[in-house]
């Protein structure tokens, strides 16, 4: 028998030990980081609502309770049932019977009246039918990305518990070394913006920490080097996904193609986004005549292979390891991510991308933790004279911005992030036209935006915390505003849109670096009575920054002609609004590091170019007294 196999026969003879004489274990089974317990009494574990959590509480791990299929009773029976449990307000769109785990996965419009309060409707539903009900939001805007993927995840049940177990077992495995050291190397995004990547190793463990692309450049992380995937794709335990921006997300799915099998640790929010971000990715290099560097089909494996986590939710990943995510404040979904290593040896912090105070669309980042060691820090915006004008003022900019460009006639064009930046504007936008701070206008939403922007409403528990209850209820949600409009017809309606009146265009690319921003430009660059509005980073070697440091004269595709490109000469204006940056300000970063609790005793400075980790390095050592680090790519640092 493997240690696994007699540590589940241990705690099936605990709990059944635990639990009153009349509730049954018929099963025990590991599930990623959850024990799963089957039983023939599932009502009886029902009407005892604090039974689940005083388990989990002594044993010490995270317990699904699941109904052994044979005492299910049908599902067009239990069904009925089911609905008149949960109150008809609730908006329940969908129910979807899973005889093999026992669950009912229900879809509503308003989860929170299916979970009823402490989750007493979802424990009345267990009573009245013995089914484990999960629920899902109905997304307020028809997202074609979350309705795929929960179609894909519906349809590859089977092979999904299977890797579940396999990663259940592995985490649960016996720790077989008894050194005591912990390291991370540095794969990517030290000394730069983009590409982000590290190794964060223990003799036990092998964790990677995100995998992204570098914007306007081919350089891809250090993956092959022997601290990486030298030994193989398989000697990493797990993959952590800060958020799902491509500099941290694009190249997750290469790993399948390399023969990693294993999980995937990240936001609910952060999978779906990152299946529309890579997706795109792929679709973008097409059209641009680049070899795509693996196939749509390694984005599913990623999905597949996705274990959702909550903020706050403290998690086994590996048998020396536990991780918890925190709101980041970037982007969302976007987590930092805490590791506890060992029995109390170590703790490390992976601030990925950050945003330390609150905007219109998400609440600052969280910095208090237990303990912390060691934290990477971000550090985008960490030069001593990156100090960003204050949101409020940012916005007066864009509206005194907007009303001129109006007066003349002309169209504002915002290049923006789908996925964050653009949302943020949108609330700016739809705030100043209800308080008549600007005129209503149409605001034409391209690229992904409008999908992004549905992903958003399916998940408003990770947004800020007035906007979430503007948008739990419907009547208030400011994304179905009228003015926004999604543009989906491609060039005929853009032509439509340049030949029309004054207007707004929310367009990616962000960093100007192809997508349909490239078309606006064709169609309005040459109007001097518009305006280009950057809102958002320009990395370097992007045509964004070099537009921004005044390039009036830019490549574009020749539409008749594939492959060869055209001058197009730009009469608009160009500004930039800062302030509405996700990332974190020099006095932001310092901010998180200056009331963390306690204070780390070592920062590495990352995701930043030379001069901004080098300042921010240097900063933090003078004003607080600790060490700290500017890495290079490819160092290894051992702490303990």
């Amino acid at each position: 028998m493997s240690s696994v196999d007699k540590q589940l026969e241990e705690l099936k003879a605990e709990i059944t030990n635990e639990l009153p004489s009349d509730i049954s274990v018929s099963d025990v089974k590991y599930e990623g980081p959850e024990l799963v317990v089957y039983t023939r009494d599932p009502k009886k574990f029902a009407q005892n609502g604090d039974l689940i959590r005083k388990l989990a509480s002594k044993l010490r791990k995270r317990i699904t309770v699941r109904p052994d299929p044979d005492v299910l009773s049908p599902p067009r029976e239990a069904e009925e049932r089911v609905l008149s449990v949960i109150p008809e307000e609730a908006g329940v769109t969908d129910l979807d019977f899973h005889e093999d785990t026992g669950e009912v996965v229900i879809e509503a419009s308003k989860p929170g009246m299916v979970i009823g309060r402490h989750g007493s409707t979802l424990r009345e539903i267990t009573k009245e039918v013995g089914w484990t009900p999960e629920v899902v939001r109905t997304p307020p805007i028809e997202s074609s990305t979350v309705s795929n993927v929960r179609n894909f995840l519906k349809q590859e049940r089977d092979e999904r518990r299977q890797i579940l177990e396999r990663v259940g077992r592995q985490i649960h495995r016996e720790q077989l070394s008894d050194d005591e050291w912990v390291r991370i190397s540095t794969l990517g995004c030290c000394r730069e913006v983009g590409r982000a990547s590290f190794i964060l190793s223990t003799p036990e463990t092998r964790i990677l920490i995100d995998c992204g692309d570098k914007p306007g450049s081919d350089d891809v992380p250090y993956l092959q080097v022997p601290e990486a995937l030298g030994s193989g794709a398989n000697s990493l335990d797990a993959v952590i996904l800060t958020h799902a921006h491509l500099d941290h997300s694009a190249l997750i799915p290469l790993l399948f193609k390399y023969g990693y099998d294993g999980p995937i640790y990240t936001t609910e929010p952060t999978r779906d986004l990152m299946g529309l971000l890579t997706l795109d990715y792929l679709d973008v290099a097409a059209k641009e005549g680049r070899t795509p560097p693996y196939e749509s089909e390694m984005v599913r494996e990623a999905i597949k292979h996705c274990i959702p986590l909550e903020y706050g939710d403290v998690t086994d990943i590996a048998p020396d390891v536990k991780l918890t995510f925190h709101n980041a404040g970037h982007i969302l979904g976007s987590a930092v991510s805490h590791f506890h290593i060992g029995d109390g040896l170590y703790n490390v912090a992976f601030s990925g991308d950050i945003h330390y105070e609150d905007t219109r669309l998400f609440n600052g980042a969280v910095n208090d933790f237990p303990r912390v060691e060691t934290l990477v820090l971000e550090s985008t915006y960490g030069g001593r004279n990156d100090y960003q004008t204050d949101q409020a003022d940012s916005e007066e900019k864009l509206i005194d911005v907007i009303n001129e460009t109006y007066d003349r006639g002309g169209k504002v064009l915002i290049p923006a992030f789908a996925v964050g930046r653009s949302q943020e504007i949108m609330l700016v936008l739809e705030e100043a036209m209800r308080s008549g701070k600007i005129p209503s206008m149409p605001v034409h939403l391209d690229g992904m935006i409008w999908e992004a922007t549905a992903i958003h409403t399916t998940y408003p528990e990770y947004l800020r915390d007035d906007l979430r209850d503007r948008i739990f209820h419907e009547d208030e949600n400011p994304f179905l505003a009228d003015e926004f409009n999604h543009i989906d017809g491609g060039e005929d309606e853009r032509q439509d849109v340049a030949d029309d009146g004054p207007a707004i265009i929310l367009s990616t690319s962000g960093m100007v670096t192809g997508g349909p921003i490239m078309s606006w430009l064709r169609h309005i660059g040459p109007d001097p009575n518009s305006r280009l509005v950057f809102v958002g980073y320009q990395a370097q070697g992007t045509l964004g920054r070099r537009i921004q440091n005044g390039w009036d004269e830019i490549p574009v595709n020749d539409r008749d002609n594939v492959g060869r490109s055209n001058t197009l000469k730009l009469e608009m204006d160009v500004e930039t609004v800062d302030g509405f940056s996700g990332h974190a300000d020099r006095a932001g970063l310092e901010n998180f590091v200056k009331t963390m609790n306690p204070r780390p005793e070592k920062v590495l400075c990352v995701h930043g170019d030379e001069r901004s980790v080098q300042d921010l390095s240097s900063a933090l050592y003078h004003n607080y007294n600790m060490r700290t680090f500017a890495p290079k790519n490819l160092e290894t640092f051992r702490f303990r």
